[in-house]
């Protein structure tokens, strides 16, 4: 198993009232699943990726990503634990404008100190992977939509990480594109790669092979839909 949450429950304090994002969620996720969040807006489907991906913790509850219990570490250990374990896509593609695509998917090796020659090879591998290594020298502002999106795609995977998390990923792009980016997803799902996608469309969430549904802060349902 890749992901086990207990309990988990995010609360705030807004004017001295308690607001709980997300409440006593139980959620177990195996390696190799092709899974979706999905919920409407407020419904703390945002809350449970941030957590999942480390970028919060809790307010009570337990976290254990690939057996390690992250749930109450340190903003150090977890920037750690984000580098090396889990991939990060956005649907505002996060790419640095003057860099090269093969620099900008480089930059979480420089971050965990991979030597240059090492670093090119792995980038190079890794837009290969999204079959882009044909665009490596070129700048995002040269590249479609889509293109951008398997950059980014290709800089979460290039530390190849044990989760992929990808939120609203086709949001910023054409239906035709986005089917193209699903597509990326699907393939790199068949080659052995854990993906979480958080989103809103119903029509996106369908092609994943289960689908988790949060409403107000709870897990409501949880369903397979194909092998």
């Amino acid at each position: 198993m890749l992901i086990q949450t207990r309990g988990l429950t995010k609360r705030y304090e807004v004017g001295g009232e308690e607001i709980y994002a997300l409440r006593d969620v139980d959620l177990e996720i195996d390696r190799n699943e092709y899974l979706a969040i999905t919920g409407p807006s407020g419904s703390g489907k945002t809350t449970l990726m941030n957590l999942l991906g480390c970028l919060d913790t809790p307010t009570r509850g337990t976290y254990l990503l690939n057996d390690q219990e992250v749930s109450q570490l340190s903003d150090d250990r977890l920037a750690e634990i984000r580098n090396r374990e889990i991939g990060f896509v956005f649907q505002t593609f996060n790419l640095l404008p003057r860099a090269t695509a093969l620099h900008n998917v480089e930059l979480p090796l420089v971050y965990s100190g991979i030597p240059a020659e090492e670093r090119r090879e792995k980038a190079l591998q890794a837009l290969r992977s999204v079959e882009m290594e044909d665009r490596a020298t070129h700048r995002p502002n040269e590249l479609s939509g889509g293109q951008r999106q398997r950059v980014a795609i290709a800089r979460a995977l290039v530390n190849t990480p044990s989760l992929l998390l990808a939120d609203e990923p086709t949001g910023n792009l054409d239906s035709k594109t986005g089917e193209e980016i699903l597509r990326v997803f699907e393939r790199l799902h068949s080659q052995g790669q854990t993906i979480v996608v958080v989103t809103h469309e119903k029509t996106i969430a369908s092609r994943a092979h289960r689908v988790v549904s949060i409403h107000d802060g709870r897990i409501s349902s949880d369903l397979r839909q194909k092998a």
